[in-house]
């Protein structure tokens, strides 16, 4: 067996994609000759929660804690909505309250790589002491927050450990990043840390190949994509919904709106009365008003139903209950690289997809290579309204049904294995 410490920000309770990676990872290692040891923050300040993510981890793991100091809690008492949006990586292109633009600037000239940079050096310090005494053979860190690659950027100049550095989400080209109203000396700085940790790791893990070729142009290290994927669920039963729904899982911000799709289901419904009653559109997590503006604006609020943050196996349940799964990026240049965890779900869950995004993305290359629905820049209202209508005949004569592809290198075991493997070469 070979002892790992993984360090981690996100892990049970926390909700959202960002724990599940991990999670899933540590529950497989031991099959494929891992000993995961998890360091984690004490009391971290997590904007949502899922406490059935609690009986996912594995029993007999080793989980190191330490104290962290959260600015993210403070502000909360002051400015609870925005600090909440803020900490989840929600920033709006819409003209920001003089609130939101103090929190910002903030955020981003004073808290660099991210808020939780405070808990690098007691990290340090712990982890050293640590490792002294409890040797093992490489250290994974995985942002964000990348702050957390500053812990493995010291620990690797202190003792010369072998260090994988994981990025769920790209650093400085994050679609956010040019909105933390950043101060010169604050960019070069972030650059010049994000250099460091890429030539500093012995190897780096990215979720998308756009990543991969934008750390290349950068750093000499190796670079390997190791998607994010889907665990089958034995306990979910599918019970298809009777409307003609298109259920969307997960965040719906104000520039995740793809005002295309509401324009078009607005026009065939006014084209037919049954798809108009047919016509369910079904979303479970945090939606921005902006997007339920723009559905009433449309004409299709009735046909609208919020179900709000939900447990995870829930999400799972609604997935496979879908007539049709949507999928919605923004669509700027700097999301191309974005693979949301969800889409992996999705694809396990063998609905066909509707994805729009900007051109170029990820996406369309998996949802083409699985044959698992279709993909749509913003601009594609034709073609779009096509395939809608496709469906929808399908729908109404009864022979929507499941889509039949290869995802099996996406299942959390075979990606396990790719990340075992990884390990073991270093």
């Amino acid at each position: 067996m070979k002892r790992v410490l993984i360090i981690t920000y996100y892990w049970p309770p926390a909700g959202g994609p960002g724990v599940q990676r991990w999670l899933n990872f540590v529950k497989y290692f031991r099959e494929f000759g891992i000993d995961p040891v998890v360091y984690i923050p004490e009391d971290p300040y997590y904007p949502l929660e899922d406490k059935s993510f609690l009986d996912e981890v594995p029993s007999g793991i080793e989980i190191l804690k330490l104290p962290i100091k959260e600015p993210y809690r403070f502000a909360g008492f002051l400015f609870k909505k925005k600090t909440k949006q803020i900490s989840s990586g929600i920033i709006t292109k819409k003209k920001p309250s003089l609130s939101e633009k103090l929190l910002l600037y903030i955020r981003g000239n004073y808290f660099i790589p991210d808020a939780r940079v405070g808990w690098v050096k007691p990290s340090v310090n712990f982890l050293h002491n640590y490792l002294l005494k409890n040797p093992v053979d490489a250290i994974i860190t995985t942002g964000p927050p990348h702050s957390l690659h500053l812990i493995g950027l010291h620990l690797k100049q202190l003792m010369e450990i072998k260090w994988v550095a994981d990025f769920r989400d790209p650093w400085t080209t994050i679609h956010y990043h040019d909105s933390l109203r950043l101060t010169e000396r604050s960019k070069i700085k972030h650059k010049a840390l994000e250099a460091q940790v890429l030539n500093g790791t012995d190897a780096i893990v990215v979720t998308s190949p756009t990543t991969k070729k934008e750390f290349t142009l950068i750093t000499n290290t190796p670079v390997e994509v190791i998607t994010n994927g889907y665990e089958i669920s034995k306990e979910v039963v599918p019970t298809l919904d009777e409307k003609f729904s298109l259920a969307h899982i997960g965040s719906l911000l104000s520039e995740r709106n793809p005002k295309v799709l509401w324009e078009v289901l607005s026009e065939i419904a006014s084209e037919n009365i049954a798809f108009k009653n047919d016509l369910l559109l079904k979303f479970a997590g945090a939606v921005s008003e902006d997007v339920i503006d723009s559905i009433q604006k449309f004409g299709l609020y009735d046909n609208l139903e919020l179900i709000g943050y939900v447990a995870h196996s829930e999400a799972i349940q609604l997935q496979q209950n879908a007539q049709i799964l949507l999928l919605v990026e923004m669509d700027r240049p700097e999301t191309r690289s974005i693979i949301p965890g969800k889409l992996f779900e999705y694809l396990a869950a063998k609905r066909p997809i509707v994805a729009l995004g900007p051109q170029g993305s990820d996406i369309s290359e998996i949802i083409s290579e699985t044959n698992s629905g279709n993909y749509f820049g913003y601009g594609d209202k034709k073609e779009l309204k096509e395939q809608i209508l496709t469906y929808y005949t399908k729908y109404t004569n009864g022979s929507l049904t499941e889509v039949s592809s290869k995802i099996e290198k996406y299942s959390r075991s075979e990606l396990t294995l790719k990340m075992a493997n990884l390990i073991k070469e270093l």
